[in-house]
């Protein structure tokens, strides 16, 4: 409970408007994509997140021209 709540108040602290995308789920991914597109090796930011590499590896498929 207390990492959900630190993470509403990064959001809250980075204005970040209120909306479905607001919730600490969607800002854990976004700092994976983004490591990831900075070139951080998957193998950091699995371990990192805590996963196994397979899973962080969904996080490379979000990346694209958007």
């Amino acid at each position: 409970m207390t990492a959900y709540r630190w993470g509403k108040e990064v959001m809250e602290y980075a204005g970040i408007p209120n909306g479905p995308h607001k919730n600490p789920k969607k800002l854990r991914h976004g700092f994976g994509v983004l490591a990831l597109n900075n070139g951080i090796p998957l193998n950091m930011v699995s371990k990192w997140m805590g996963h196994a590499s397979e899973v962080t590896g969904i996080y490379a498929h979000a990346l694209g021209e958007e």
